[in-house]
């Protein structure tokens, strides 16, 4: 009699999942999780801030591509409608989810369509979103938004005016960098480094390609020829001085 008692209870556990349905599979939450990511986005522009604060945690925490960081409330508050001649959309375009538990971590990237004043604009924002499964569904507790950098447009310099870049700087009396000029741009030289391409942003500021955290500034005396640059990176310069020609 015990060990029929025994395997009865056994088959009821077992036979539990298929009485209350089956558990929801990975694709079904990213699904789920996807489509409110995009019901979230699509109310940015009509500032629906109602429809954030149902699906937003209490304790959630935002950190945007300016390296702001807001609680709830905060954030709320930045949910407003589009102002007067702006007219946009964002659109979610890829989209992938890890499980662990109660908790999803979503990583992806949408595509904003702006009409500033008449001017088309296209920026695009990666995310990773962190939600967690509470007794009303899955409510995102964290996000972090930061910008796809693109390059700048390339301006035409006239050959003249990029080799009064050309020369040889240096970092320190050992390291130095050749820089030469060439049709479209100039060519750098680090000493023990390949030769890198760098084209004209503006006058005296200059980038490489698929590097649009950097950039090259070019440094001129009071009479006006070019004496030094720096290499700035988030807002940080490292300076070389002019030391000669090019050889």
């Amino acid at each position: 009699m015990i060990a029929r008692h025994v395997l009865v209870c056994i088959l009821f556990i077992l036979a539990v999942p298929a009485l209350v349905g089956p558990s929801t599979s990975p694709s079904d939450t990213e699904a789920e999780l996807r489509r409110m990511t995009q019901e979230l986005f699509d109310a940015i522009a009509p500032g629906n801030a109602g429809l954030w604060r149902r699906y937003l945690h209490e304790n959630f925490l935002h950190l945007d591509e300016n390296g702001v960081v807001r609680d709830k409330a905060a954030f709320l508050q930045e949910i407003t409608p589009l102002p007067a001649g702006l007219v946009g959309r964002i659109e979610v375009d890829r989209y992938q989810v890890r499980l662990h538990g109660d908790t999803a971590v979503a990583a992806g990237e949408v595509q904003e369509y702006l009409d500033y004043h008449g001017q088309s604009l296209r920026t695009r924002f990666r995310f990773v979103d962190t939600w967690i499964r509470t007794a009303e569904g899955w409510r995102l507790i964290a996000e972090h938004t930061s910008a796809v950098l693109k390059d700048p447009p390339a301006i035409r310099l006239t050959r003249d005016e990029l080799c009064g870049y050309a020369g040889l700087y240096r970092l320190t009396p050992d390291i130095t960098t050749i820089v030469r000029c060439t049709d479209d741009g100039l060519t750098s030289e680090r000493t023990g480094r390949p030769a890198a391409t760098y084209l004209p942003e503006v006058r005296d500021v200059f980038f490489i390609a698929g590097q649009p955290r950097t950039r090259r500034i070019f440094l001129r005396d009071a009479t006006g020829k070019v004496a030094a640059f720096v290499d700035r990176r988030e807002g940080e310069d490292v300076r070389w001085q002019r030391g000669g020609d090019a050889p």
